[in-house]
């Protein structure tokens, strides 16, 4: 991928105190420590690309989630804040233009209706964030975002549900069924080869996981 320069460098260090102003305080597992996890996993998988702008991978693994409607009060607020700042701090157009159309369409309940296709440095940034959302990190945020939300950890009565739109997605009751219906399917939905390995594994431990919950559920073990 295209190198980074010395200005781009200067840029994205500001770019991470406004991140971390941000995120600091979370509290549903989608804290400054995650967007940590997906900029170095995002870092990671760009280096098997020799095209993209390694530059506009990074900003949007580190505003992906500045923006998030499970985040923010008021979506459209936000976007228009990170486009000041970017604007401000002499960001190009294009790449602004680039960003916002990697974190405005990678998450999952925006690709529910209708997928949409990400440029390369998208798809790197989409991988890295879905792989943060499983193994053993993704179940411990998986908890911790249902536990904000008072969302009950299992209910048996509660199964989960095959297709969905954004709206009915974002209206989740169990923990439990937010690995079935989406996590165990992250796998399935990595761009990159390297991404696609990872999450094999990953994909692992939540199958282990659920096996082993829901036979003590059962008082079977």
């Amino acid at each position: 991928m295209e190198k980074i320069t010395e200005k781009e460098q200067e840029i994205l260090k500001t770019v991470d105190k406004f991140v971390y102003s941000k995120l600091s305080d979370d509290k549903t597992g989608h804290d400054y420590a995650h967007i940590q996890r997906v900029v170095k996993m995002a870092q990671r998988l760009a280096q098997d690309s020799a095209q993209g702008r390694l530059f506009v991978v990074l900003v949007s693994a580190e505003l992906h989630d500045v923006i998030d409607e499970k985040i923010v009060a008021d979506q459209t607020k936000a976007e228009n804040e990170v486009r000041s700042f970017l604007e401000a701090h002499q960001v190009f157009q294009a790449d602004i233009d680039a960003i916002f159309a990697i974190i405005t369409h990678m998450s999952f309940s925006k690709n529910l209706e209708h997928h949409y296709q990400l440029t390369l440095e998208g798809q790197i940034v989409q991988d890295a964030d879905r792989l943060d959302a499983i193994g053993a990190i993704g179940i411990g945020r998986a908890f911790y975002y249902g536990g904000a939300h008072g969302h009950i950890m299992y209910d048996p009565k509660i199964a989960p549900r095959q297709k969905m739109t954004h709206d009915e997605y974002r209206q989740n009751e169990t923990v439990i069924n937010h690995f079935y219906e989406k996590l165990l399917k992250l796998a399935d939905l990595m761009n990159t080869s390297a991404a696609k390995q990872a999450a094999q594994h990953r994909t692992a431990v939540l199958e282990d996981f659920l096996q082993e919950f829901k036979a003590e559920w059962n008082q079977n073990k």
